[in-house]
């Protein structure tokens, strides 16, 4: 299945019509730039999308029909354009809980301020700034100057303070992360970094990557960062009784909400692994780490957060195909065996991979619990599905831990 398109357009306050639907070639619903490009083409003069309104048919974020709404930033001419009443169903009021990306004046707000700080900083835009993702949980720009593209992203209010998180990282391995060229409240301005994402990562890349974001871990393990949230496994495991306790619960039967209960001692006994606590990426999969055939830079700190560093490494094993994900086990287990004498790595892989899925399941709770109805798409059932996979690690844990002879 292909994405396609409709968009109802705006121009302030008022409402325009509607074009589509079209189709575009890529599929997720978050990649918003194809989209724009075959609407300006339409209807001849720029535009911005400013959020999700419906979708039909796809899933995990991609495929289907996808409804958006668009700001037109000039009028069009009224014939390229389709009906101008709202179908009946349709998300359009307000909603206190969408992001400031979302709204036409935060938005323009948003990219005024880009292109004010990097004037600031010397780096003057010089040309149209590119719309690349918007969704729930980022907005995405490339802002053009001479000394090559800046990224813009800004993130919503439950996400990490990102560029605390980066800056970090960076006075422990500036190479590492990105360069943050500016930063306000759930926003900052990064240097591109050139090269492609590394999901097809050769096992040298892995080794490489994990080994030096373990000692920058290991060097900030004696620093808490007040800016990132505390998910220490004790305050995780209340979160994930609280999950149980609610609405997420009552999408599990019985049998399931008490397996998951069953797993309550192993936070306990992750704790006694012997790893510190530190700053944790929280998604660190190879899609977030970027190349151009020198040493990997890290990207995406969003879900940053103070607690037990073994979600990161799990993480990597989860996103790698099969013959990798030993590969990257083994690598985490003695970077950590090296970094924290006398710690049990292999052990604590063990114990927290169940563990890890249910972490997933309190974050995801926190996107749908901070996003308006009409993005809910992107992750309804997330929460209840990702606390299943848990019970199946639980059950058949993963083959990579038999190369560890755990």
């Amino acid at each position: 299945m292909s994405r396609t398109v409709s968009a109802w357009v705006t121009s302030g306050e008022d409402l325009l019509g509607v074009v589509g639907p079209f189709s575009v070639d890529v599929p997720w619903w978050s990649e918003v730039e194809p989209v724009v490009g075959r609407l300006e083409g339409l209807l001849r003069v720029p535009v911005l999308v400013l959020r999700l309104l419906t979708v039909e048919g796809g899933e995990g974020g991609r495929d289907g029909h996808v409804t958006y709404h668009v700001e037109a930033l000039q009028r069009p001419a009224p014939e390229l354009l389709g009906r101008r009443s709202v179908p009946e169903g349709l998300s359009w009021g307000d909603d206190v809980l969408r992001m400031p990306w979302a709204r036409a004046e935060g938005l323009r707000e948003l990219l005024d301020w880009g292109v004010r700080t990097l004037e600031a900083a010397g780096r003057p835009v010089t040309g149209r700034v590119v719309q690349r993702r918007t969704w729930n949980l980022a907005g995405l720009f490339r802002l053009p100057t001479a000394r090559g593209p800046v990224w813009l992203k800004a993130t919503p209010r439950f996400a990490t303070d990102e560029a605390a998180a980066v800056g970090a990282f960076a006075r422990v391995d500036a190479g590492l992360v990105p360069t943050v060229i500016g930063r306000g409240e759930h926003r900052m301005l990064m240097a591109h970094v050139p090269g492609e994402d590394c999901w097809d990562a050769s096992p040298e890349t892995v080794t490489a990557v994990t080994g030096r974001f373990v000692a920058a871990q290991t060097a900030l393990a004696h620093h808490r960062l007040p800016e990132l949230r505390d998910w220490r496994t004790a305050v995780l495991a209340d979160r994930v009784n609280a999950l149980l306790d609610g609405p997420v619960g009552a999408e599990l039967d019985r049998e399931e909400r008490q397996a998951v209960r069953g797993l309550t001692d192993r936070w306990r006994l992750l704790a006694e692994c012997g790893l510190p606590d530190t700053v944790v990426h929280g998604d660190f999969h190879p899609g977030n780490w970027r190349t151009d055939g020198g040493a990997p830079v890290v990207m995406d700190f969003a879900d940053a957060h103070w607690g037990n560093l073994v979600v990161d490494g799990l993480r990597a094993i989860d996103f790698l195909p099969g013959p990798l994900r030993a590969t990257a086990a083994r690598a985490w287990a003695e970077a950590w065996a090296a970094q924290a004498p006398g710690s049990d790595p292999v052990r604590a892989l063990a114990l927290a991979e169940p563990l890890a899925h249910l972490l997933y399941a309190v974050r995801y709770q926190e996107f749908l619990d901070g996003i308006e109805a009409s993005e809910r798409p992107y992750h309804d059932g997330d929460p209840a599905a990702v606390i299943r996979s848990a019970l199946r690690c639980a059950e058949r844990p993963g083959a990579f831990l038999t190369d560890l002879e755990v």
